[in-house]
């Protein structure tokens, strides 16, 4: 389940009562003057300048520049979600709605963005798991081996699945994944939670007997909960990862010209309802 985030600080009620609006819409993202566009203070101009789109991104999100390794783990990340063809639903409902919308690929854009969730890509729930099983492991004051073992008796006494493990394609180990980890530790981007994680999966495996691999999520959530990104944040990167494949598959499916999209028998369509039958005399 997700997490529950703290209560709203200011309520519109508070504003109506007090009339002072003073506050109500405020950020400390951007500022935009005649002739200056700023990101967390830095003006657009040296942004386009210096910086490169994995600095940007961190920067606009976190508030502050990442150091030249935590760029380069980040910069993995937002490579980590390439497209992956039909084994997901993001491009079926990103070039089913551009199929109906040829005249602009932002409506098939925005239907694949709506599928990306916690069947497609959801680092925020392993994430979750990560912060929630070091902190039960500091407050009791246990061995990592420990918690590990205690977090997976809790799950599978409940039969709850652990968020980031396994996948129905990659059975033998998510080479996404694999990739991400050899990058976050090259860059010394590996820590205390990243290994929790590492020893949570190991005692899952030994407890259950299923060699399920750490997936791209698991994987995806353990890098940025050591770049101190909260789940929250994952999602969004997650998303914002996912997004020039599907770019690609509208442009494509608009390009092709197939008009309207249709699931037909020959493709799985199949009708399971009543068989023909008619309304009963006595409600005509």
């Amino acid at each position: 389940m997700p997490k529950e985030y703290p209560a709203p600080k200011r309520r519109l009620g508070d504003y109506y009562r007090s009339g002072n609006w003073s506050d109500y819409w405020k950020t400390s993202i951007s500022q935009v003057l005649p002739g200056v566009v700023r990101v967390r203070g830095y003006d657009t101009e040296d942004i386009i300048e210096n910086l490169r789109y994995a600095e940007y991104f961190y920067m606009t999100i976190k508030g502050e520049l990442p150091t030249k390794a935590q760029a380069r783990v980040f910069e993995a990340v937002m490579c980590a979600f390439p497209d992956h063809q039909f084994i997901a639903s993001d491009p079926i409902a990103a070039r089913a709605v551009a199929s109906a919308h040829s005249e602009s690929p932002v409506p098939g854009i925005v239907a694949g963005l709506l599928c990306i969730g916690m069947h497609t890509i959801s680092p925020q729930d392993a994430a979750e798991v990560v912060a929630d099983s070091f902190e039960m492991m500091k407050v009791k004051k246990l061995t990592p081996r420990q918690a590990a073992k205690a977090v997976v008796k809790d799950f599978t006494s409940k039969k709850r699945y652990i968020p980031g493990f396994g996948h129905p394609t990659h059975k033998d180990g998510d080479p996404r994944a694999l990739a991400l980890q050899r990058v976050a530790k090259k860059h010394g981007v590996w820590g205390e939670k990243a290994q929790l994680y590492e020893l949570i999966h190991e005692e899952f495996v030994k407890k259950t007997g299923r060699n399920l691999p750490i997936n791209i999520d698991g994987m995806v959530a353990c890098v940025l909960t050591e770049l101190e990104f909260n789940p929250m944040q994952m999602a969004g990167v997650a998303a914002a990862g996912r997004l020039p494949g599907i770019v690609a598959h509208v442009i494509e499916e608009i390009m092709d010209g197939v008009p309207l999209r249709v699931v037909p028998e020959e493709l799985g369509a199949r009708y399971v309802g009543p068989a023909q039958r008619k309304i009963p005399k006595n409600r005509k």
